[in-house]
């Protein structure tokens, strides 16, 4: 028992956050579950394709705007209260989309009970990885960012999927729905009543610091510091072709590609299975490497690589499953190179982590729009292949902004290296 904060600390987890690590699984594996089928789902309840499109592009503005707030409030309020709002308006919302807006096949009531959603799981989710950052020594920050992003991508949608594979066939859709509320309570649970560390019970921001000057602050970095703004950018990009895939890759593999739902369900599971891992190995690469460096090769030239592997690999062998399993796992994996950005960012303003950390947030939360959005404008006169060079493109250019995230000193680039004996205090 004695031995195991000497562990975590080792493989790169705060120990007075580890179950706030566990409690982000649970609760995005329920935010997950819908992931890989609820497009389908409400296609099949009679929706257009467009009206779905605009329904996951509303989504995503609200998701874009809660992210953030996560940071900005989390420096008023604390993260530990940011995360308690996050989950609350999930389960409420949850339980309006499913108990009034589903059943009365009501569009407008989905925009708003779905929609508005939107803003709870990066209150959660992002609030704590605030918490993380204010926490962690910046020698183990990558790696800790690492186990966050493990957490994220294992819950949203590895294992959500995952679970839903097997519940669909088993209870239905709507019942696996309820099924995503109960998962995410638990994990919000979790999360906000073991967790003991201090610093996210309390404001972040300075004391005497206003709280409109805050929020405004969270706000103007992105131009104040021009690096921020370009690194808010690049992370859109990241996870932008993520949640534009969700939105029209199930329809395209299912009735284009031959596969059939649940076939789709364990791709998409494999696709971020392999991110899971890829996630803690390249938190500890840029430890080591280089955040910069890691962000550009594996990051943004990988994933453009793989997007198109995955589109003109599939098409050219339509139909067959195990190569399928490669090519999506082949993107996951190169998503994940995007991780060091999450240590990079706080350190390119280290008097405002906070604030740098809203624009990474707003970044994040942008992709959830911008993903659907481009689905939303090019699929119809592009169609698939078309989308598929576009998510290509903007990889590639986000590789070459990262040609702009120098940190202030750049002899503190190296990060672990120049700290090495708390490293090797940690490893004994």
């Amino acid at each position: 028992m004695t031995k195991s904060p000497a562990f975590l600390d080792r493989i790169g987890i705060p120990k007075a956050l580890s179950w706030g690590f566990l409690g982000v699984l649970v609760f995005m594996i329920g935010d997950g579950v819908e992931s890989g089928f609820l497009s389908p789902y409400l296609l099949d309840e009679g929706i257009s394709k467009e009206r779905v499109a605009l329904l996951f592009t509303v989504y995503g503005v609200t998701a874009s705007v809660s992210a953030w707030f996560s940071g900005a409030l989390s420096d008023l309020w604390g993260p530990r209260r940011v995360m308690m709002l996050g989950l609350g308006i999930w389960a409420a919302l949850q339980v309006a989309f499913l108990g009034l807006a589903v059943p009365a096949h009501h569009y407008w009531l989905l925009m708003v009970s779905y929609g508005l959603r939107g803003f709870g799981y990066p209150l959660f989710a992002y609030g704590f990885l605030v918490w993380v950052t204010a926490v962690t020594p910046r020698h183990r920050l990558g790696s800790a960012v690492g186990w966050f992003w493990f957490a994220f991508t294992g819950g949203l949608p590895t294992l959500g999927s995952l679970v839903a594979s097997f519940t669909v066939p088993w209870v239905g859709t709507y019942r696996t729905l309820w099924l995503a509320l109960v998962l995410v309570v638990a994990g919000g649970l979790i999360a906000l009543f073991l967790v003991r560390e201090p610093t996210g019970r309390s404001r972040l921001a300075p004391a005497g610091e206003r709280p409109v000057a805050t929020l405004l602050g969270s706000l103007s970095i992105v131009w104040r510091r021009p690096r921020i703004g370009v690194g808010a950018v690049v992370r859109t990009v990241n996870t932008a072709a993520q949640f534009g895939f969700l939105v029209f890759l199930p329809v395209f593999f299912t009735d284009t590609l031959g596969f059939s739902l649940t076939e789709w369900l364990r791709l998409l599971s494999a696709m971020f299975a392999t991110n899971i891992f890829f996630n803690l190995l390249f938190g500890l690469v840029g430890d080591r490497l280089g955040w910069q460096r890691t962000v550009a090769w594996f990051g943004g030239v990988g994933c453009a690589v793989t997007t198109l592997l995955l589109y003109y690999g599939t098409v050219a062998f339509s139909g067959d499953f195990p190569l399928a399993m490669v090519l999506v796992s082949l993107f996951g994996a190169t998503l994940a190179g995007y991780v060091p950005l999450s240590a990079l960012m706080p350190c390119l303003a280290p008097e405002h982590k906070g604030q740098a950390m809203s624009a990474l947030n707003l970044g994040a939360g942008a992709s959830t729009f911008v993903g659907p959005a481009v689905v939303a404008l090019f699929l119809g006169p592009l169609g698939v292949q078309g989308v598929m060079w576009i998510f290509a493109g903007l990889y590639l250019a986000s590789a070459a902004m990262t040609l702009f995230l120098t940190l202030p000193d750049q002899a503190a680039a190296s990060g672990v290296r120049a700290v090495p004996a708390p490293a090797r205090a940690g490893r004994g």
